[in-house]
């Protein structure tokens, strides 16, 4: 299925096509911070529909996952993954057509990692 995800002010649009059976919340230094429920997905099914400019990224420590952000509101979007250099995970948060807490996210550990 595809879906739109926007952040809060609406300058960055995403599509994905996903079917949402794969969601995580992560316990690394950022992802502890965020708290965010990603749907782990493909790099090639995530697609920056607007506001491509308006969106900034952050890495760390083994500069690998880049973490995308709104430069406007702040809302973290998407990231590429550390751990699958092919995967990228969503913020399902930001998929309006959706309530992320009817949807149980699975714990990853890599924080040990």
């Amino acid at each position: 299925m595809k879906f739109k995800l926007t952040c809060h002010c609406k300058s960055v649009e995403l599509e994905v096509e996903t079917d949402l059976s794969n969601i995580k919340q992560c316990n690394c230094s950022i992802c502890i911070r965020k708290n965010a429920k990603m749907c782990m997905v493909s790099k090639d099914s995530v697609q920056i529909i607007k506001g491509k400019d308006n969106l900034s990224s952050y890495k760390f420590n083994t500069n690998i996952a880049e973490h995308f952000f709104c430069k406007t509101c702040g809302i973290y979007t998407h990231h590429n993954r550390r751990s699958d250099p092919n995967g990228a995970a969503i913020n399902i948060g930001c998929i309006d057509a959706i309530n992320p807490f009817d949807y149980e996210a699975e714990f990853i550990d890599m924080k040990s990692k």
